[in-house]
């Protein structure tokens, strides 16, 4: 049985030892063995339409990501495979049917969340985003922490502070550039190409610094949305239930 966005939050939960929001009813999809339970700290960074087909044409991507890695996680992302839809997905563990979000529009969700989640655990979010992109909108009205940050790097710094001051419990990153360059100059354009390289040295920065600040009892996870295909216009796109759309990797180091 192949997992599905779904399996995200539970998994995160039982790593962390805390109780599933409402829709989190799909099994984990990481087998945490000497980890459940364990997890005191995360981060996850959620890199905007980084899909399997990309590590299938770049491989030193995947051969990167995974040296950077403890676990990888084939998946499937949620139809259809549109931004809010699918991480409103990924942090509810809910269907579009159950949260509410069916197609690209990024309404406040009302519903139970994995963010509720910790909140009630007693944990200190914060959630790093792109100005107006859905991470950024979708969770509002919570007792978290919230940053807009004009793009990417900005994204980054941010989020090498909060590890640096060591004062949140999880963290939430979410880049941007690739999603918009793919639909902007081509899936593989050079831009496009240069920008999941940025992603995957992203990742590794992200991972040694949290390690640096949290030393044990932590995971991070690289936790994309969706993939991308090439339109008849010879851009990118997504949003069709077809591989290159759906199929994911997602990618974990525990410590």
């Amino acid at each position: 049985m192949i997992h599905t966005l779904r399996s995200f939050t539970p998994t995160l939960c039982e790593a962390m030892d805390i109780p599933l929001p409402e829709y989190a009813i799909a099994n984990p999809y990481l087998d945490l063995k000497n980890f459940k339970g364990k997890i005191k700290k995360a981060l996850i960074f959620c890199p905007d339409a980084f899909g399997f087909h990309a590590l299938k044409k770049i491989p030193e991507l995947h051969n990167a990501l995974n040296e950077s890695s403890t676990h990888e996680v084939e998946l499937l992302s949620i139809f259809p495979p549109k931004t809010p839809v699918c991480f409103a997905s990924l942090f509810t563990g809910g269907t579009p049917d159950e949260h509410g979000i069916k197609e690209y529009e990024k309404p406040v969700l009302k519903c139970d969340t994995l963010f509720d989640s910790l909140i009630r655990a007693g944990k200190k979010v914060a959630i790093v985003a792109v100005k107006n992109s859905s991470i950024d909108l979708i969770f509002r009205g919570r007792s978290l922490d919230y940053f807009s940050m004009d793009y990417d790097p900005l994204v980054s710094a941010k989020a090498l502070e909060l590890l640096t001051k060591n004062e949140h419990d999880v963290i939430i990153v979410y880049h941007q550039e690739y999603d918009d360059l793919l639909h902007d100059s081509g899936l593989f354009s050079e831009l496009a190409v240069n920008a999941l390289h940025h992603i995957v040295e992203s990742w590794k920065l992200l991972t040694r610094e949290a390690l640096k600040a949290w030393k044990n009892d932590f995971c991070v996870a690289f936790t994309p949305d969706h993939g991308g295909h090439i339109s008849s216009d010879g851009l990118g796109d997504h949003g069709e239930n077809i591989p290159e759309d759906m199929e994911l990797r997602h990618f974990f180091y525990l410590k």
